[in-house]
Order: structure tokens, then sequence, then C-alpha cells
């Protein structure tokens, strides 16, 4: 089974995600596991909390078939390394954001992970070529969706699922 990981804060969640599951599946991966982290490794904070998070995931793709959110970094309640989580489900795949590309030597265990996972790049913008070389990006997932979560938090109430608008924009307004 072709099984992908799809990881991120999901600060909040936003069309752009929905459309990057939805592309994934139709490149012939079997099932997407969605995975909310507890807190990324590489920042401080989140703005929503872990469980509000998941909960919002959990709602947007409640109808989705082969698609399953995990709270397997959540419950874990501190930040939690990608190649835990790669160690805990084996996936085939591992979809990251382009803007993860600049990080990607900063991450523990990258070769490790390069070495069970391929990875998927989601982008939005042009991504470096050097990059997706240097770490054989071979899948790229084109996201026409032009917002992101960072947009969202500072006021661009845009892209948001139709279901949890009103509750997203009333969350980040305070």
């Amino acid at each position: 089974m072709n099984i992908a990981i799809f990881g991120g804060s999901f600060d909040p969640v936003h069309l752009g995600h929905i459309e990057v599951v939805q592309k994934a599946l139709e490149m012939g991966i079997d099932k997407v596991i969605v995975v909310p982290n507890f807190l990324n490794p590489l920042k401080n904070k989140t703005s929503a909390p872990a469980e509000l998070r998941y909960k919002w995931l959990k709602e947007v793709f409640n109808d989705f078939e082969n698609v399953e959110i995990s709270d397997f970094e959540i419950n874990q309640k501190r930040p939690v390394y990608s190649i835990e989580t790669i160690n805990h489900f084996k996936p085939k795949y591992f979809i990251i954001g382009s803007d993860n590309l600049k990080t990607l030597d900063k991450w523990k265990n990258i070769d490790e992970i390069l070495n069970k996972v391929e990875l998927i790049v989601a982008k939005r913008d042009e991504i470096d070529k050097n990059l997706a070389k240097k770490y054989n990006i071979k899948k790229i997932i084109d996201v026409e969706v032009p917002i992101s979560s960072t947009e969202i938090r500072n006021g661009r109430f845009k892209y948001l699922p139709h279901n949890l608008e009103k509750e997203i924009k009333k969350f980040y307004k305070k």
C-alpha cells in the first residue's frame, strides 16, 4: 500500500492543505495520513492549541476516503522529529511544503529520512532546483491556492474551509 504522511502545524488548516491531499490521492497514493504536530521542532510556539488544530483537521477531512488524521505527534506532548513519525507509520512517501526544502539540512536524521521515504514537495511558487536535485525530489504537487497559514494568522481570512470559516476567523481575530 502506498502511504504518504502529510505533517505540519496546520495553524490553521486551509484550502491549500486540502488541495495537497486531493492531488496526492490523484497521483496514486492509496492513503494519506495527516499528522498535525504538537510543536514543530524548529519553532517555539503555535497560535492554536494542538487539540483544536486536530479537531479542525478531523472536521475538514471527515468525508474523505483514504485520509486519516492522526494524533500520534500530539499525544507525545512535545516536539516530535519527522524520523520518529516515519519510523512509527513506515510510509513510502513524506509530503513537505516547498518552504521546508531550505531547512531540510537542519532536520534530525535527514539522511535516514531520505533512505526511508521519498519526499513529495507541495509548492505554491517556484522551488530551488539545486535543492530539489540534492534531495532527489521526483514528485511535485502544484498548489493553486495562493495562501499560507501565516497569512491567515496575520488577518488575511481567505481560502478557509467553508464549514470552519467562522470558527477560524473568530479564533485568530483574538
